[in-house]
């Protein structure tokens, strides 16, 4: 059986999770924390999460997962089958784990984990956000999914991705960036959260955020 490798407060390994649970694929799911540690390193190259363990060996980046996953059980149409959306699906994939959350990224330390980010960060993020939050305002439909009416595979990483950027913004700047460009992300998560997998994996999250504090406690 195919075993996911990492942990549930990852928004990527939530992602690959999400379309596991959608298309009804059957998977163990394996604790795992980053590191830099030499048994992590044999399996996941830079010791990041999530990575698969499949009978053929190990596959790390979350979208390559995906991928992997769509090829192996093409009865399940994680993708479209029509080449054209299934091209604009992976457009929108791309431009919310590049554009948007691996931008929004270099915020988390303070925004999140009690760190400081220096003013020359925050401008730097806040005008690469400004100009791709701009082209993906353009390109979503929120209708209520970011392709239009129909819930596609784009929404297992919209779901977990694009509510950390107004998030983060909103702490480091004062202000949600998506709110200010008219992009109403709570509507959105609210209507792929009514999806039982996204239910899942939210609840298993948020254990993990309640299990991570009584550690500290």
């Amino acid at each position: 059986m195919i075993k996911l490798c990492g942990f549930a407060l990852s928004n990527y390994y939530n992602k690959v999770k999400f379309v596991l649970l959608e298309h009804d694929i059957p998977f163990e799911e394996v604790l795992v924390i980053p590191s830099q540690d030499e048994a992590l390193l044999a399996h996941s190259p830079l010791g990041k999460v999530p990575f698969l363990q499949t009978e053929e060996g190990d596959l790390c980046e979350s979208q390559a997962i995906v991928e992997y996953l769509a090829a192996r059980y093409p009865d399940r149409q994680i993708f479209s089958a029509d080449p054209w959306e299934a091209a604009k699906e992976r457009e929108m994939i791309f431009f919310v784990d590049v554009h948007l959350e691996l931008t929004v990224r270099h915020l988390y330390k303070q925004a999140f984990f009690g760190g400081t980010i220096t003013d020359a960060t925050k401008g730097r993020v806040e005008k690469l956000l400004a100009h791709h939050i701009s082209g993906f305002r353009r390109l979503a439909k929120f209708g209520p999914y970011l392709r239009g009416e129909r819930f596609g595979v784009a929404d297992a990483a919209g779901f977990v991705s694009v509510p950390l950027v107004g998030m983060a913004t909103q702490i480091i700047y004062g202000r949600d960036f998506l709110l200010d460009a008219g992009i109403d992300w709570k509507a959105y998560v609210k209507a792929v959260g009514e999806r039982p997998a996204a239910q899942r994996v939210s609840a298993d999250r948020k254990a993990c955020v309640e299990a991570q504090r009584r550690q500290k406690g």
